[in-house]
This record gives structure tokens, C-alpha cells and sequence, in this order.
């Protein structure tokens, strides 16, 4: 006689990926080129999706559905590189207007239909979101309303953030892909040769008749070049967040975090991207910057419950 099998057989989750490809392109190509416009730069689409591909195969134990992939083209007609992605195996490319500003129109719209479509008939059990924006949260809450699992991914950015903070929150799990996994994928445009511009000669440099300029004078031995942020400034932003924190989140909330001076990591990480949002630039290449961010804002908390405790370091 059989016996039973009594143990329940693992789910075998099903899942697709979702790319807003003008959010993957224009937040690669700022952190990796330091570029603004997607002229500026060339993609190796059909690589970068298979490393999306492997990427996600080995996040998800299950099998892929396909790669929705949502660009803009003018009058929805597809380019050569978009023709080429649509030829890729599992791939399905879904096109939004690209108008003359070179905005695009409609790709939001398609991405939040095909997420609450797949959920609502129980297409997937799973999907991968790599996107940013907050139009996304009420697809995202659908799709989970029907059981599905999102996972958000994003592109790590120079500095603060680049994903709306609700569809932070509202997704399961949150993914930061960084700059070094997308980097061969992305090149600079190549740039017309620009014929050199004769140089007109001044008067002054004609007739040698000004004196030359003073040399800087140069750096004396052991003497440092001032580089880097200025700790007043990041020390007054890191109160200045603080203060935000106690008017937004209350006093018992914060009162949570004394008597310090250790933050928790996802409050630390928060800290310095709001800081960095104000500052306007990276903070990350400078470790003692960062100290002097906690130190500010340990600074204004101690004042606002009165504690005579001075700051966490020097």
C-alpha cells in the first residue's frame, strides 16, 4: 500500500519583469555619464536585458512569464533598437508617444494596466517593478490586493533618491541595483568633430604689453588642499533635518532613537539621503562627512529634550 505523501509540495512562483525603460535610462546614464538627455549615451539593450534576466532568475526561484519592456517612440512607431528588443525571446515591448518635447506620454498608463491585468488573472504569482514613479502605487496595491508579490527595483542614484517614497513603502521588497552592474551597458554617444576656432589674438598679446599673471603660489610641504564638503554647512543640514524629523514624525518617535548617539541603519541611510537632497551633491565619497552629519543632528535632538550630552564625535 502508498503511503501519502503528507508534505506539502513547494509553490512554484511565476513571475514577470516590468521595465519603465525611460526611468532605467535616464537614471543610469546620470549616475554612470553624468548625463541628462538619452542623446548622450548608447545601450547595449539586448545585453542588458539578459543581465536583468539572470538577475531576476536568481532572485526568484520560479519561472519567468516574459520582460514587459515600455518605451516612448514618435507616433508609436518603433525604432530599429526598439525592432531589435522585440525580437528577443521572452521579451514584449509596449510603446508610449514620444512627443516633439521628447516626453514621453502613455508609458505609465500601460505599465499599471498590464501589472493589475497579470494579478487580476492570476498570470503571476510574483512581478519585478524596476521603476520610480508614485503613479505606479495604486497598480502596485491592486496587484497585491490579487495576492501578487512586487518587487521594486531602482537605479542607484549620485545622491539622495530617484523612486517616490511611497512606492518605497508600498512595495514588498525594495532592490537598489547599483551603478557597477549597469555600467557595461552604457557608453557615451560618440560626438561630431567640431572644426577648431582660429584664436584672434588680443592687443595685450600682440603689443606683450600686460604683465603677466601672478603664479598661485604653491602648496607648502605638509600643507593639505581643502577638498570636499564644508563640515559647518553638512553639521547646520544635519539639524536642520532633525528638526523635520521631530515636527513630522513627533516627539515620542524620536525620543525612540535616544539616548544615542548610534542610529539604526535604515534611519542612518534615510538621514544621509535627505541631507543629500538639501545639499544638492554626493556625499558618499566623504566617510567624515557623514560623521559630521550625525553630529549635527544629534546635536539639535539633544537640544529639543534638553539632554547635556555633547556630540558623538569629533
Amino acid at each position: 500500500m502508498a503511503i501519502p505523501d503528507l508534505l506539502p509540495h513547494a509553490v512554484v512562483a511565476k513571475y514577470a519583469v516590468l521595465v519603465d525603460v525611460g526611468y532605467l535610462y535616464a537614471a543610469a546614464g546620470e549616475v554612470i555619464l553624468g548625463a541628462k538627455e538619452r542623446k548622450e549615451y548608447r545601450v547595449a539593450a539586448d545585453e542588458l536585458i539578459q543581465a536583468l534576466q539572470k538577475h531576476a532568475e536568481d532572485r526568484i526561484s520560479g519561472e519567468l512569464l516574459r520582460i514587459y519592456w515600455y518605451d516612448a517612440a514618435r507616433d508609436r512607431v518603433p525604432t530599429v533598437d526598439q525592432r531589435v528588443i522585440a525580437q528577443l525571446p521572452w521579451v514584449k515591448v509596449r510603446l508610449g508617444n514620444l512627443n516633439a518635447r521628447g516626453q514621453q506620454k502613455g508609458v505609465d498608463a500601460q505599465i499599471r494596466s498590464d501589472l493589475e491585468a497579470l494579478a487580476r488573472h492570476h498570470a503571476v504569482s510574483d512581478t519585478i517593478l524596476l521603476a520610480g514613479d508614485e503613479d505606479m502605487v495604486p497598480a502596485v496595491e491592486a496587484a497585491q490586493a490579487y495576492g501578487v508579490r512586487v518587487h521594486l527595483w531602482g537605479v542607484e542614484p549620485p545622491y539622495g533618491t530617484n523612486q517616490a517614497e511611497r512606492l518605497v513603502w508600498e512595495s514588498d521588497t525594495v532592490e537598489v541595483i547599483n551603478a557597477d552592474f549597469l555600467r557595461p551597458y552604457f557608453s557615451r554617444a560618440p560626438q561630431a568633430a567640431v572644426p577648431p576656432v582660429p584664436v584672434t589674438p588680443s592687443p595685450a598679446q600682440v603689443f606683450a604689453g600686460r604683465a603677466p599673471l601672478a603664479a598661485k603660489p604653491p602648496v607648502k610641504q605638509g600643507q593639505v588642499a581643502k577638498l570636499g564638503p564644508n563640515r559647518p554647512h553638512v553639521e547646520e543640514v544635519g539639524e536642520h533635518v532633525a528638526q523635520k524629523w521631530i515636527l513630522t514624525r513627533g516627539r515620542d518617535n524620536i525620543r525612540d532613537l535616544l539616548p544615542g548617539p548610534i542610529l539604526p541603519t535604515v534611519i542612518d541611510t534615510e538621514l544621509l539621503i535627505e541631507a543629500e537632497k538639501e545639499l544638492g551633491h554626493s556625499l558618499r565619497p566623504y566617510p567624515e562627512a557623514r560623521v559630521w552629519l550625525r553630529d549635527g543632528f544629534w546635536a539639535r535632538v539633544y537640544r529639543e529634550f534638553d539632554l547635556g550630552v555633547g556630540v558623538s564625535s569629533k
